[in-house]
């Protein structure tokens, strides 16, 4: 069956160009529009898509409050959120990862990354591009912890493999990519990520990197 995708930007040629693109795919069907967070809800609950391809900055209600309802725990549905967001980088990404977005893509991003992204995030998984995610956690560091302050208790019921895990997962790598650096199968690598989402009691591999981040296990600009 094709992915169900909801287009919700409040720029009508840009969803025009989105739907170009992705109903030029076998497996995707885009069934909607909206041109804001309210119509989004509406178009959420007759629709029920998969994914919600979601702009941020909107009127009446923006990306970030439509997300938070989408995913929240009265969600109706399957959809997954996956954010727009402007070259530069919008400051209210970081909110909307925490709302329960499964990731995030820059609108000038190729045609081949958009639909990548949609069928990765419909399959489970969080789009968490290294170099948007780096550029990202850089600019808001001022926000974060330093560094010097206590790691939060919770990080001490993951074992030392766990941990290295959360590491790589907060610098963007793969299942595939964390099993070569750790010399390790990729089975083992979803086994550990499973281990530290359900220890953390997080939803998904966005949330972790947030996690990682905010609790300062990981500096942004450290490798």
């Amino acid at each position: 069956m094709a992915i169900r995708v909801l287009l919700v930007d409040d720029q009508p040629l840009l969803r025009t160009g989105f739907r170009m693109i992705l109903e030029a795919e076998q497996d995707l069907a885009v069934v909607g529009e909206a041109g804001d967070g309210l119509q989004a809800l509406d178009q959420v609950r007759a629709l029920q898509p998969d994914v919600v391809l979601m702009d941020i900055r909107m009127p009446r209600m923006d990306g970030v409050e439509a997300t938070r309802q989408i995913t929240g725990p009265d969600r109706n549905g399957p959809a997954k959120v996956l954010v727009l967001t402007t070259f530069d980088l919008d400051e209210y990404v970081v909110e909307a990862l925490r709302a329960g977005a499964s990731g995030f893509l820059l609108k000038d991003a190729p045609a081949d990354e958009l639909v990548q992204a949609i069928r990765v995030v419909a399959g489970g998984e969080a789009m968490l591009a290294p170099s948007i995610t780096r550029r990202l956690l850089d600019k808001y560091a001022g926000h974060l912890p330093s560094g010097e302050e206590p790691l939060p208790d919770t990080l001490h019921t993951l074992t030392d493999r766990e941990v290295e895990v959360l590491k790589l997962v907060a610098r963007g790598l793969s299942n595939a990519e964390i099993a070569a650096d750790l010399f390790v199968s990729e089975t083992t690598v979803k086994t550990h990520v499973g281990h530290v989402l359900t220890k953390l009691g997080l939803r998904d591999r966005v949330q972790a990197a947030v996690y990682a981040y905010e609790s300062g296990l990981v500096r942004p600009g450290a490798q």
